[in-house]
């Protein structure tokens, strides 16, 4: 279960400003969006006054940036219980990476999705700051991927002819589409329905 802004909040150390501001900014980006969040609110929600605000952060873009910092760390402490398991077989790593991101959406109540990708679809077109950021951290999860795909070549899982980085970018392609389905259908079967036609159709193996 998804903690509440204010549970979350008690329980972080309240000497950690810079890591309260962005925690709970996170949560609150990811329902409403960048755009749609205003700095006061993030304040009020910490309790924390506005010149703090700009003692750590230099602009609301400075703070968005790291917010997608945060999560992206997050995210790869997460990637490394599941794509960077060396105790699993490489397309099984895969398969809990993907049942994994399946479980989280459902117990958000198919709420947030991927905080990367929905910063992506909004912001993208419009700072360039944040695209190449975004890109980045895109780019480094797709080579965890690669890495997967490639090590299931070698031992003969995955078609020796494919392209593991082309595979491991129709994954990732695919899967941040099938994210924004379920977040708009309020479903996790289009992330269901991806998994099992990515290993059936595009890998060939039993899902």
């Amino acid at each position: 279960m998804t903690a509440t802004l204010s549970s979350r909040k008690k329980a972080r150390p309240a000497s950690d400003t810079r890591a309260e501001l962005i925690r709970i900014g996170s949560d609150i980006i990811a329902h409403k969006g960048f755009n749609s969040t205003g700095i006061n609110v993030v304040l009020k929600e910490a309790g924390v006054p506005k010149g703090s605000f700009y003692y750590y952060f230099s602009s609301k873009e400075d703070f968005g940036l790291a917010v997608i910092d945060d999560f992206a760390a997050e995210y790869d402490a997460q990637l490394d219980l599941t794509l960077g398991n060396p105790e699993l077989l490489p397309l099984e790593r895969i398969r809990r990476y993907l049942r994994t991101a399946i479980d989280d959406m459902e117990a958000c109540d198919n709420s947030r999705g991927c905080l990367v990708g929905n910063l992506g679809q909004e912001l993208a077109g419009q700072n360039e700051s944040f695209r190449l950021r975004i890109d980045a951290i895109f780019s480094s999860w797709q080579a965890r991927l690669t890495r997967c795909l490639v090590e299931a070549q070698e031992q003969g899982y995955v078609d020796p002819a494919a392209d593991p980085a082309a595979l491991a970018q129709l994954l990732q392609m695919g899967w941040q589409g099938a994210t924004l389905r379920a977040k708009v259908s309020k479903s996790v079967e289009p992330m269901q329905r991806f998994k099992t036609m990515y290993f059936e159709q595009i890998l060939g193996v039993k899902n």
